[in-house]
């Protein structure tokens, strides 16, 4: 499937506590958006304790801005067209099911927009984007108490048995 350039698709959200319905864009990233898609991941890396250094930011950065890298993103914008979360996302493959899947990698939305409908809309594009690539699923990890984030998950997915492990590997030494 060939585009003429990214996608960018509009949601609406349910009414919020005033009866507004706030809207959302969702889209790839684009050169402008570096600054504040910066402070959203490093706002979702001290959500979870990880430092991020601003190389790995800027690699990270290259490899969703290169059309042909495997780690695709998306922001969602707000009614201002400010990106207020993020998704990091990539294929891989299931051989027992021979099937290709849809890894979700990062998925943040600042805390001023979560309950808003950002992430539903970020999950309906993720959505669309696996139908168009043939994914049999999208998968994720979240921490164990990531209890308000759990909660929206049980909602758009299954949980599944697995248990996700680490195993470290040490570098080369020449």
């Amino acid at each position: 499937m060939t585009s003429s350039g990214p996608v960018v698709s509009s949601h609406s959200a349910a009414p919020g506590l005033a009866g507004e319905s706030p809207s959302f864009a969702v889209g790839p990233p684009g050169p402008a958006d570096f600054e504040r898609w910066r402070e959203l991941y490093r706002a979702y890396a001290d959500f979870y304790q990880e430092p991020v250094t601003d190389e790995q930011l800027d690699r990270v950065w290259s490899w969703i801005s290169d059309p042909h890298h495997d780690v695709k993103a998306l922001l969602v914008r707000d009614a201002t067209g400010t990106p207020v979360g993020l998704a990091h996302y990539r294929p891989y493959f299931r051989p027992l099911a021979a099937a290709l899947a849809g890894h979700l990698d990062d998925l943040f939305v600042e805390p001023g927009a979560r309950g808003t409908g950002a992430v539903d809309a970020l999950f309906d594009d993720l959505r669309t984007i696996a139908r168009q690539r043939g994914w049999s699923k999208i998968r994720w990890t979240t921490a164990d108490d990531n209890h308000r984030a759990r909660s929206k998950y049980d909602q758009v997915a299954e949980r599944t048995m697995w248990v996700t492990y680490d195993m470290p590997v040490s570098p080369i030494h020449s």
